[in-house]
C-alpha cells in the first residue's frame, strides 16, 4: 500500500526555522492534492496549507507570509518551510496525500516545539 513518512520537526526558538519534509512510498502512480496540517493539545487538528498538483497554494491565515508548501513531484515529496516560527506553532504536524481512486493518506504526525 502506501506509507507517508513525516522528518524535520524538533524544538527551535522563537523566530527559527524548520523545513519539514514527506515523502510518500509504496505504488504511487499519480498524487492529487497534497497537504499539512497540525494539531496541538486540546485542540482540533487544522489545516495549514496544501498544495494542488498543479502546483496552486492556500494556507491558513496564521501562517501566510511564514510558512511555505512546496512539492516535488517526481519524488513523491511534499515539503513545508516554517520561518518566524511563534510559540503557538508548537503542534504536532502531518502531512497528507490524495491519490486517485484510493483515497487520502496520512502521515504519523512529526512534533515541532517552539520554545525559548
Amino acid at each position: 500500500q502506501v506509507q507517508l513518512v513525516e522528518s524535520g520537526g524538533g524544538l527551535v526558538q522563537p523566530g527559527g526555522s524548520l523545513r519539514l519534509s514527506c515523502a510518500a512510498s509504496g505504488t504511487i502512480f499519480s498524487i492529487n492534492a497534497m497537504a499539512w496540517y497540525r494539531q496541538a493539545p486540546g485542540r482540533q487538528r487544522e489545516l495549514v496549507a496544501d498544495i494542488t498538483r498543479g502546483g496552486i497554494t492556500t494556507y491558513v491565515d496564521s501562517v501566510k507570509g511564514r510558512f511555505t508548501i512546496s512539492r516535488d513531484s517526481a519524488k513523491n515529496s511534499v515539503y513545508l518551510q516554517m520561518n518566524s516560527l511563534k510559540p503557538e506553532d508548537t503542534a504536532v504536524y502531518y502531512c497528507r496525500a490524495s491519490f486517485p481512486a484510493i483515497g487520502d493518506f496520512w502521515g504519523q504526525g512529526t512534533q515541532v516545539t517552539v520554545s525559548s
